[in-house]
């Protein structure tokens, strides 16, 4: 009886599986162990190795509206030195325009010698000659179409002088910082024409009044041809590709 009782108390504890020093059961392959720290370590790092930084993608964020702001700035600044220049130049012909208009209209006023038929018909064909040869030819093919050109280079936050800026009206005639040809052909121009003017009013009643009509006929073509030309190319997109003559670096 003690030997079976020995023998079945051998065999239940050959049967038990490994304990510990308390009696409780060990596992015997650690490999499937999963303790609550193991877990929380797993899925830290797990997260870890998923999340984005926030500050990065903020980061990134501003870095793009930063320059899309910046170019949005150099935008509007392009915009208005050009118009400056191009509506600088207009805005000094409309101011010869407006101070020669009251000597083109007087032979019209009833308090001045009425015009005989010749010098009504010169009145007309002086107005014609200089509506094509200075209007059409000289601003609108040539003049014109430079002016534009030339203001479009004006771009003060990327490179520009703040003289070429500031001075604008005249950068676009090509008075400065233009090819020597383009300088020689502007500088003469305007000189040409201010000696013009100067032998003009020195004309008797009315063929001073002729010719100042003819004037006006040609720098109102040109003043409206150099805002047409520069709407179509800066507001619509539709360049000339006229060349803006800039002097060779």
């Amino acid at each position: 009886m003690i030997l079976s009782g020995s023998t079945s108390l051998s065999s239940s504890f050959s049967l038990r599986p490994n304990t510990g020093s308390a009696g409780v059961s060990m596992p015997t392959n650690r490999q499937n162990v999963y303790t609550p720290e193991s877990i929380a370590f797993s899925q830290t790092s797990t997260n870890r190795n998923v999340c984005f930084d926030p500050l990065t993608r903020r980061g990134g964020s501003a870095t793009t509206n930063r320059d899309s702001a910046t170019a949005t700035l150099n935008k509007i600044a392009n915009l208005i030195a050009s118009f400056w220049a191009a509506g600088g130049f207009v805005a000094i012909l409309g101011k010869s325009i407006k101070r020669i208009l009251p000597i083109a209209l007087e032979p019209f006023n009833t308090v001045a010698p009425v015009l005989s038929k010749f010098q009504l018909g010169s009145y007309i064909a002086m107005c014609l000659m200089f509506a094509y040869a200075e209007g059409y030819k000289g601003f609108q093919l040539k003049f014109s179409p430079l002016v534009v050109a030339r203001a479009q280079t004006l771009k003060p936050f990327q490179g520009t002088p703040i003289h070429h800026v500031l001075l604008g009206p005249f950068y676009a005639m090509g008075l400065f910082h233009a090819t020597k040809k383009r300088r020689i052909v502007s500088w003469s121009i305007s000189t040409g024409v201010a000696l013009i003017v100067a032998m003009v009013k020195k004309l008797p009643y009315p063929w001073r009044n002729i010719i100042d009509a003819g004037v006006i006929v040609g720098l109102s073509w040109g003043s409206m041809s150099i805002l047409a030309i520069w709407f179509k190319t800066v507001i619509f997109g539709q360049d000339s590709g006229f060349d803006p003559a800039l002097p060779q670096k």
